[in-house]
C-alpha cells in the first residue's frame, strides 16, 4: 500500500477526509467521473481538510491519489474492489475503484479516522444477496459519513443487519434514518448528534469504550419525493427480476435503470448527496483534530 506523502503528513498534524473511487470507475460516464472525484477533493479541500481518494492501480492500493493517477484510474478499465476480491485483484496487478468496504480496510490501515460515501451497500431484496460494506463498517473504526443506505436496497433489513452488527448509526440533525435519493425513510435512529463537534465527542466516548466506528446518517437536502421514487424502484426491480440478474451485476443494473426513467434526476441528487458528505466529513475531522491535540 502507498500512502501519498501530503495524507501521511496530515494524519499526524491534522484532519484527513478519505473518499471512494468506485464512484469515479463504476458510477459515471467519462469525463464527468474525473469532474466529480476532483470536485469532492476541493470540497474537503475548501472546508480545511485533507481529502485522501484510495484506488487501486496496477494492484498497489494507494491512498491519496495525486492528479495524474486520479485522470489515469478514471479512464482504466476498472475492477470493482470489495474485501472479498481484493487479494485477487492486487495479486493480478489489476486497476480497481474502492468500494465502502475496501475504503475503509485502507483508511484504517493509513490512520485515517473520517470516511466519506454516498449510500451504503447493505441487504438487496433478493436472497443472501448482502454487501460486504455492512461486516466492514462493524470492523473498522472510523466515522463513516453517508446518506442512508442506497435507495434500491431492503432499507429496513439493512438497519436490523447494522444494529446486529452493533454499528452505531446516528442521524445527523434527524431522528429518521436518511434516504439517499429520497431525504428521509421512516425508519427511527436511537441517536441524533446536531453538530460536527457532537459527533466527534461521541466517536471518542465510542473509542474510549473499546467499541468501533460510527456510521453517520446524513439526509440529502431537497431530496426527491419518496412515491415518484418508490414507483421508479419497483419498475427497475421489476426488470431486474425479468433479466434473472444475481450478485454484483444488481446494483450497477438497478441505478442504471434509475438514471434512466428519471430522466437523470437520481444522478444529480447522487452528486449533491456526495458533496453534501465531503463537506460534513471534513466538519467533523477538523473537530476531531482539534479534539485529539487537547
Amino acid at each position: 500500500m502507498k500512502i501519498n506523502p501530503k495524507v501521511k503528513t496530515a494524519v499526524k498534524n491534522g484532519a484527513v477526509v478519505a473518499l471512494e473511487s468506485t464512484v469515479m470507475t463504476h458510477g459515471l460516464p467519462r469525463p464527468q467521473n474525473l469532474e466529480l472525484a476532483k470536485s469532492l477533493e476541493e470540497v474537503v479541500t475548501a472546508a480545511g481538510a485533507t481529502p485522501a481518494t484510495v484506488g487501486i492501480i496496477a494492484g498497489e492500493i494507494i491512498v491519496g491519489l495525486d492528479p495524474d493517477e486520479m485522470k489515469y484510474l478514471a479512464n482504466a478499465e476498472a475492477e470493482k474492489a470489495s474485501i472479498w476480491n481484493l487479494a485477487a485483484i492486487i495479486s493480478k496487478k489489476q486497476n480497481a475503484g474502492t468500494t465502502v468496504a475496501t475504503t475503509l480496510h485502507a483508511a484504517n490501515a493509513a490512520g485515517i479516522k473520517v470516511f466519506a460515501t454516498g449510500g451504503i451497500g447493505g441487504v438487496h431484496h433478493e436472497e443472501y444477496d448482502e454487501s460486504a460494506d455492512l461486516a466492514a463498517l462493524a470492523k473498522y473504526p472510523l466515522i463513516t459519513v453517508c446518506a442512508g443506505p442506497k435507495s434500491i436496497l431492503n432499507v429496513e433489513a439493512t438497519l436490523e443487519r447494522l444494529e446486529s452488527l452493533a454499528v452505531a448509526t446516528i442521524g445527523y440533525k434527524s431522528d429518521k434514518l436518511a434516504g439517499f435519493h429520497s431525504s428521509l425513510t421512516d425508519l427511527n435512529l436511537a441517536a441524533r448528534a446536531d453538530s460536527a463537534k457532537e459527533i466527534a465527542d461521541i466517536y471518542q466516548v465510542q473509542q474510549s469504550l473499546g467499541l468501533n466506528g460510527l456510521l453517520i446518517s446524513n439526509p440529502v437536502k431537497n431530496g426527491m419525493a419518496k412515491e415518484k421514487l418508490d414507483k421508479w424502484l419497483k419498475q427497475a426491480h421489476k426488470e431486474a427480476r425479468a433479466a434473472n440478474l444475481k450478485g454484483k451485476t444488481v446494483t450497477p443494473f438497478l441505478l442504471a435503470k434509475l438514471a434512466e426513467v428519471s430522466n437523470n434526476e437520481t444522478v444529480e441528487v447522487n452528486l449533491r448527496l456526495l458533496e453534501q458528505n465531503a463537506q460534513l466529513g471534513a466538519e467533523i475531522a477538523i473537530e476531531l483534530a482539534k479534539l485529539e491535540k487537547n
